[in-house]
């Protein structure tokens, strides 16, 4: 079977969030299948780019509308990523060092929509699945199933994976021109109440809808962002899989980024290394219990409520815990997680920005993991650090509930209901409390990476819903 992914982040290319690991991660494992799954994205001006070789195997224009746009597509020459990677040059629109967050994202990833369809359209044979993922490439399935161009594309099955339902890529009517010709009267099945809505349209239009975990499946029923109805609608081809994590590359045995490597047998004295060479950097105590957060400080990780988590924290504990914050968002939330520096040097410090190694190093370093999340579709930070032994302290909510379970039930997390000061702040005693208790910690990270999160089965899972 060949299954193109179409997605706006893939790792190590580029990434923002969970997104990018997903999709540098899945096609690898279905290609161990027997399949052959490749990714298509847009072309930034990132270090991977520069890097590394590609040769050209399209070079031609495409519209939006009655604007023309050149576009190039190469292929990375080595496979170096376990799956063909082709990446999809538009100048003025692609080569830009950021994924997102132009005030012409809209056009970006229209034109990249139409630049790898007029590609494939061209092919001598179809590929069996086009997957598309999140709401950059959601006007395909409208597209291949009702544009006149692409009407020999109309056969190849296309699912839509929702990585996140609150970003939904909405624009105005008045942009419509920009699609390739069809009849209008199915501009119904572009729209949601008063806008052009790619995601809307990808769960019309797709032949399966995805999750990417069974809790959020059921979550956003409720909660995503005025597309309930809709989802209620079409629950029918929708179906909640589980996120898997890139096994070999999050791997204390032989992880590169590490100051020590481990394994289950010998991750006690791998933990207390890492802990060590990490807090010698940012100046804090390792015989204390070293609690962190790492990822995006915004509201759905309720990051706006962790300046005053940590302040409440470290005030009441005396000085008998270190936090270590890495991660970047709203500049409100790093200024004032920044200003905490100021009250509790030696207990507490941050990184603001992103930074891949230095991940690596905290989830084999901490003890424990905040998660407090408002939103978390599935969530892949939780699965990392329980990989490398790192106590998660989560919200039940989403893939959390899925993938952790508390200590007091039997499990290797720590569980709370609300993201509220208080919730957390209960939550953090109590891991304080179990950190006292050194067997049963010991016992518990032994425990922990032997989970399996791989991607093999969730691999297998696309690849029964394909062929339905």
């Amino acid at each position: 079977m060949e299954i193109i992914h179409l997605s706006a982040e893939c790792y190590p290319i580029a990434k923002v969030g969970g997104l990018g690991d997903v999709v540098g991660a899945l096609p690898k494992y279905q290609n161990k299948l027997g399949h052959f799954a490749k990714v298509v994205m847009p072309a930034y001006n990132t270090r991977f780019m520069q890097e590394n070789e590609f040769e050209e195997v399209y070079n031609s224009w495409g519209n939006l509308g009655e604007r023309a746009f050149h576009v190039r597509i190469k292929r990375e020459l080595t496979n170096k990523l376990g799956f063909d990677l082709f990446v999809v040059h538009i100048d003025g629109l692609m080569d830009r060092d950021l994924v997102y967050g132009y005030p012409d994202d809209t056009e970006r990833f229209l034109a990249y929509q139409i630049g790898v369809l007029d590609w494939i359209n061209q092919w001598e044979h179809r590929p069996d699945v086009i997957h598309c993922h999140d709401h950059h490439t959601g006007l395909v399935p409208f597209m291949t199933a009702n544009c006149e161009k692409y009407k020999s594309l109309n056969q190849i099955r296309t699912i839509l994976t929702i990585h996140n339902a609150q970003y939904q890529g909405q624009f105005g009517w008045d942009k419509l021109h920009y699609l390739p010709a069809f009849d209008l009267w199915k501009a119904g099945l572009l729209g949601w109440k008063t806008a052009i809505n790619p995601l809307a349209s990808a769960i019309k239009c797709a032949w399966r809808v995805t999750t990417v975990s069974p809790s959020y499946l059921d979550e956003i029923s409720h909660n995503a962002n005025g597309l309930e109805g809709l989802l209620a609608s079409e629950r029918g081809k929708s179906a909640g899989i589980l996120n898997g994590i890139d096994i070999e590359v999050w791997n204390t045995a032989n992880d590169p980024m590490l100051d020590k490597c481990y394994t289950v047998r010998t991750v006690d004295s791998g933990k207390k290394a890492n802990k060590e060479a990490l807090c010698a950097v940012f100046n804090l105590d390792p015989k204390k219990p070293l609690f962190t957060f790492i990822g995006r400080l915004v509201g759905e990780k309720g990051a706006d409520l962790l300046p005053d988590i940590f302040h409440n924290a470290l005030a009441h504990s005396h000085g008998n815990i270190n936090i270590l914050v890495l991660g970047s968002g709203d500049p409100v939330v790093e200024a004032r997680l920044s200003e905490l520096n100021n009250w509790f040097q030696g207990n507490y410090n941050t990184y603001i920005g992103y930074n891949e190694k230095l991940s690596h190093q905290i989830y084999a370093g901490a003890d424990f993991l905040l998660m407090p999340s408002r939103v978390e579709p599935c969530g892949l930070n939780q699965m990392y650090a329980l990989r490398y032994g790192t106590v998660p302290i989560v919200r039940r909510i989403g893939g959390l509930r899925d993938t952790v379970v508390d200590i007091g039930d039997g499990g290797f997390g720590i569980c709370h209901d609300q993201t509220s000061i208080w919730d957390v702040g209960h939550a953090i005693g109590r891991a304080y409390d179990l950190y006292q208790d050194k067997k049963r910690i010991k016992q518990i990270r032994k425990d922990m990476m032997q989970l399996d999160h791989s991607w093999d089965k969730a691999a297998q899972q696309y690849i029964d819903l394909y062929q339905m």
